[in-house]
């Protein structure tokens, strides 16, 4: 019976590239940025590496299909590197390819790494696939606020919100996360904002404004992991293990039925429980330090506490608006600024997250180190509400 990989694996380095309007980077000069400080923090060099996995969702800007272009931009051994996919969690599923080999015995130390160039497609917002006359069952047909804008209304109408408190808890979520952000080099927006700027921004899709999303951006992220054995013998101390990692896919139930109100994200729900499972933990909010989550748009962060089932139903609303979530609350989220500072390269955006769980937990933070974390979780959503992917991964002290 499969008992999960809970202290199996842990991390051996970590890399990040500056996410932001990287006009003069290519994607192979962000890959090379964030693997030569993943290759630092390890203290190996490329012999050491059994695999690779790639997370990269565009085809069009220069990196192209499989794995060639990783093997070739950073020069590695021939070793194998499987390119990976699954819609805003690209990043995640190139973990988990990564874990999942160091956790059965396949490999001694794997890499996954994370790329994209949004900028260079000239898109305002998250691009989609030209599919012309033939739209498959799965496909989003609404562009990503729109979709999210309706899991705003789907959720305000079944806890009975007034529409004015929700926007103020959705600026809420804004102002923090900036604020955050403000202390963190490697975001692309540094500066913060007042919940008056958030209120009176224009409308993108009621009742989302521009605040409310997060930006288009460029960047890359990777992760180094082995055994604990293997970590310690090379001299690491304090290694961070991963505790759990899952990941749901929609079955098409959210739309195929009328059971799904459209208030919450159902694969969040399944993903976060089998988790919890996983590590051992009985009582998220008080046993979960801290939080990166796929904040898309404010609302999706508001939401996503339900679904982590950290916040009550009907209750994050009043949580978000009590600061539990700030930087100074009982579970900070967004600690590094999230998806709202850094935007979405969408293929290194599950990397980031873990990357600063990493740091936090290391005692590396800077100016943003909280106090003591024990467990770090990261959410990363793919799709819109109604059918997407959602990986949930849990980290911590090794021992913990």
């Amino acid at each position: 019976m499969a008992t999960g990989i809970r202290d199996k694996v842990a991390i051996l380095g970590m890399g990040c590239s500056r996410f932001g309007e990287r006009w003069e980077a290519s994607p192979e000069d962000l890959m090379v940025e964030a693997y030569n400080e993943a290759m630092a923090d390890a203290g190996i060099g490329p012999e050491q590496l059994d695999a690779a996995w790639f997370s990269t969702h565009m085809d069009d800007v220069g990196v192209g299909r499989g794995g060639t272009p990783m093997g070739i931009a950073l020069r590695l051994p021939n070793i194998g590197v499987t390119r990976v996919e699954n819609f805003c969690a690209g990043g995640s599923e190139a973990i988990r390819g990564a874990v999942y080999a160091v956790a059965s015995g396949a490999c001694d130390i794997a890499i996954a790494l994370g790329v994209e160039k949004l900028k260079d497609t000239g898109y305002g917002g998250l691009p989609m696939a030209t599919v012309g006359t033939y739209i498959p069952q799965w496909y989003p047909n609404a562009v990503a606020p729109a979709n999210f804008a309706q899991l705003a209304a789907a959720y305000q109408r079944k806890h009975g919100v007034d529409p004015g408190l929700l926007k103020r808890a959705m600026a809420h979520v804004s102002v923090k996360s900036h604020a955050n952000g403000a202390l963190n080099p490697k975001a692309h927006l540094r500066k913060p904002i007042t919940e008056e700027q958030v209120l009176r921004a224009p409308v993108i899709a009621e009742p989302l404004g521009l605040f409310d999303c997060c930006g288009v951006s460029d960047g890359a992220a990777a992760v180094i992991v082995t055994t604990p054995d293997i970590a310690r013998g090379m001299g690491k101390r304090d290694l961070v293990t991963f505790k759990a990692l899952q990941v749901s896919v929609s079955s098409g139930w959210e739309m195929h039925s009328n059971e799904w109100d459209g208030s919450y994200v159902h694969t969040a729900r399944v993903a976060v429980r089998k988790a919890y499972q996983e590590a051992g933990i009985r009582d998220p909010r008080k046993q979960i330090s801290m939080l990166e989550v796929h904040d898309c748009f404010s609302i999706t962060e508001l939401v996503t506490m339900e679904d982590l089932f950290i916040s009550e139903e009907g209750g994050a609303v009043r949580d978000v608006l009590d600061g539990v979530f700030d930087a100074d609350g009982a579970i900070p989220c967004q600690i590094d600024g999230g998806l709202k500072c850094f935007g979405h390269p969408i293929g290194a955006s599950g990397i980031r997250m873990l990357y600063e769980m990493y740091l936090q937990l290391q005692g590396r933070a800077g100016e943003r180190q909280l106090p003591g974390p024990v467990f770090g979780l990261t959410h990363n959503l793919g799709g819109q509400p109604s059918q997407n992917v959602c990986s949930v991964s849990i980290v911590g002290r090794e021992g913990a």
